[in-house]
């Protein structure tokens, strides 16, 4: 089964590079004015169920792409920072030097304080994709980046140490096969959300 990935349009919080995590922060005008524009290819919008992550910006977004609110699905919300949420990469570096980098280089397993690792953001994310895989419709999901993330850690391998295997464009979608088993490959990446007219708001 093919499940279809798109991470939601931007936030205020996204324009200035800080970490969201679970805080519920919406849509900015811009990132509206995004979703608005952006279309899903006929061939994977056609027949797919739609779902989403339960925090505003990913419901927002879907709809917007579709007209209608998506079911929501827990496993699809971002990775908790926990403490660190709010906060940009650099406030981080600075604050906390050598600690922070000790457990960036951690990988699958970096965790800030009070959140989740990206290894348990996979974790939580199987039972889901096994429900995915046992049903017979494709799926489009809208979430983001840690969980788009953590699914191409889960597809290739990468222990998110160094670069990623390949980068993941924000306004696109990312196509990952799931077996019966629930392992996911890599289908198709950085497939161009059609650009068309805004819709009316």
């Amino acid at each position: 089964m093919i499940v279809a990935l798109i991470r939601h349009a931007s936030t205020a919080w996204n324009a200035e590079g800080r970490m969201q995590g679970r805080r519920d922060v919406p849509l900015s005008d811009h990132g509206r004015a995004q979703a608005r524009a952006w279309r899903v290819p006929a061939e994977i919008a056609e027949g797919a169920s739609w779902v989403s992550s339960p925090l505003r910006r990913a419901l927002e977004t879907a709809e917007l792409l579709t007209g209608r609110i998506a079911d929501r699905e827990a496993a699809l919300i971002e990775m908790d920072w926990g403490d660190w949420e709010g906060s940009t990469l650099a406030e981080l570096r600075a604050a906390h030097g050598d600690a922070y980098a000790r457990n960036e280089a951690l990988g699958l397993d970096f965790r800030p304080p009070r959140g989740e690792s990206p290894r348990e953001v996979i974790d939580r994310l199987k039972p889901w994709l096994l429900r995915v895989a046992a049903t017979e419709v494709s799926v489009v999901a809208v979430t983001h980046l840690g969980v788009l993330r953590a699914i191409l850690a889960a597809a290739t391998g990468w222990d998110m140490t160094g670069k990623p295997p390949l980068r993941l464009a924000s306004d696109a979608i990312h196509r990952f096969a799931v077996d019966s088993s629930g392992r996911v490959t890599v289908d198709a990446c950085n497939i161009p959300l059609v650009p068309g007219p805004p819709r009316a708001p």
